[in-house]
């Protein structure tokens, strides 16, 4: 008689991360077979010969014989003064060290707020799509997602009244991620004026996704795009705003992020000191990397460069809208910033399509690994996510395999309803 095999939680059933799930596992596989892939599933631009500013590593070297001990759970303290100073120079209200905590990355930081704020039932207001650690971290702290659309032909903005509909008893948070992990949406003042209207009205945490603050382009007619913090809007109202070093700086493998909690003290003085407790527990967070980021925000700017015309970034970028605007099978909503672009299927090729097979034929025929873009919390399956980090040759080699792909599915719909008719 077999033993019974080790039980695990149930609501990991509920979860999906499709950026390191069942396709990143088959294309290890075919790696491991001798495949030579093209990865664009996950913003990691170390993988595509990125390299952090060399005043960060210096900053680290530097200080290395100090890494030793444990720090503060909330992090060291010059660091947290760098990152307060960074932040009352945005205009956020009540920024001091004692209110930002240093984790081993956003992510990290995303799970302990959650973890600090809701009780089971709980709500939080997310958008859909989303960044899926968001969803999953709300569902793993005993909360209950509930997604407001952020829709193509709204230029994937979010819709305030649709918010303040979904408020219920039950809501304790609205989560903004700005500018847009996937879709690369940067989001105006008067849309974030108006949420933070909606936040005070029911007594609501603003938790503000911003990792991505400074990876900006220029629109169709040469603007640059604008990124609007949401703190500074937010005055008195308790808000946590997120940043890091992983996407600006390009140091992922670091492990650097943090939050700063804004606003009147007195109204969140318990969440901060939920906070404490939960940093506390874990002892604290990556400590060489922390001495990296008083050179980060204050050592200039080093991705301006990457995201002006002719920089790596804005020329992929602009690979990946040529590609998609000389497409039948394909249309696009242009990213205003961030590392990402999020296509959508059309026409004769979008017939019965399934994102998750059109990703995983990508890999098995042509060498590609994308993400389909219902893994991000969207009820649609006719979206794919690549990321803009490779140079702009291969990404038009990608998009010439994936208009291969669209091609045949369009050919073999196309005779399935002639055969019909």
């Amino acid at each position: 008689m077999s033993s019974p095999s080790l039980r695990t939680r149930e609501r990991l059933t509920e979860v999906r991360y499709e950026i390191r799930g069942e396709l990143a596992r088959r294309a290890r596989e075919l790696e491991g077979q001798g495949r030579q892939l093209i990865k664009l599933n996950i913003g990691n631009p170390g993988a595509f010969g990125f390299r952090a500013p060399e005043h960060l590593q210096r900053a680290i070297a530097d200080h290395i014989a100090d890494t030793d001990p444990y720090t503060h759970q909330q992090g060291l303290p010059a660091a947290r003064e760098a990152i307060a100073a960074f932040h009352r120079a945005r205009g956020t209200p009540k920024a001091t060290p004692e209110r930002v905590f240093v984790g081993n990355g956003v992510s990290e930081l995303i799970d302990l707020s959650l973890r600090a704020l809701l009780n089971p039932g709980d709500e939080v207001l997310l958008p859909s799509p989303d960044y899926p650690l968001w969803s999953a971290a709300t569902i793993l702290n005993d909360g209950r997602p509930v997604y407001y659309r952020c829709r193509p032909d709204q230029g994937f903005l979010p819709d305030p009244e649709e918010i303040a509909q979904l408020v219920s008893s039950r809501t304790r948070a609205i989560v903004l991620i700005n500018p847009n992990n996937p879709t690369g949406a940067a989001y105006p003042r008067e849309i974030l004026e108006r949420i933070v209207a909606i936040a005070a009205k029911h007594h609501l945490l603003l938790m503000a996704d911003e990792i991505y603050d400074h990876i900006l382009y220029d629109d169709a007619h040469g603007f640059k795009s604008v990124f609007q913090p949401l703190a500074p809007l937010a005055g008195d109202l308790p808000c946590l705003s997120f940043g890091g070093l992983s996407k600006v700086h390009r140091a992922c493998g670091w492990r650097v992020g943090w939050a700063v909690l804004s606003g009147d003290p007195l109204r969140s003085g318990e969440f901060h000191h939920a906070m404490d407790l939960l940093g506390a527990l874990r002892l604290c967070a990556n400590v060489p990397g922390q001495f990296a980021i008083d050179a980060a925000l204050n050592g200039g700017d080093t991705i301006g460069a990457l995201t002006a015309p002719g920089g790596r970034l804005y020329e992929t970028r602009r690979a990946l809208i040529e590609c998609c605007e000389a497409s039948e099978h394909l249309t696009l909503v242009a990213p205003a910033g961030a590392l990402y672009g999020f296509p959508a299927v059309v026409g004769e090729a979008a017939r019965g399509f399934d994102d998750h097979a059109f990703a995983l034929e990508m890999l098995e025929t042509e060498d590609v690994l994308i993400v389909p873009g219902s893994s991000f919390n969207v009820p649609e399956r006719n979206h794919f996510r690549v990321a803009l980090l490779p140079e702009a040759p291969v990404l038009r080699e990608v998009f010439a395999r994936v208009e291969r792909v669209l091609q045949r599915r369009a050919d073999s719909a196309g005779r399935q309803r002639a055969a019909v008719a």
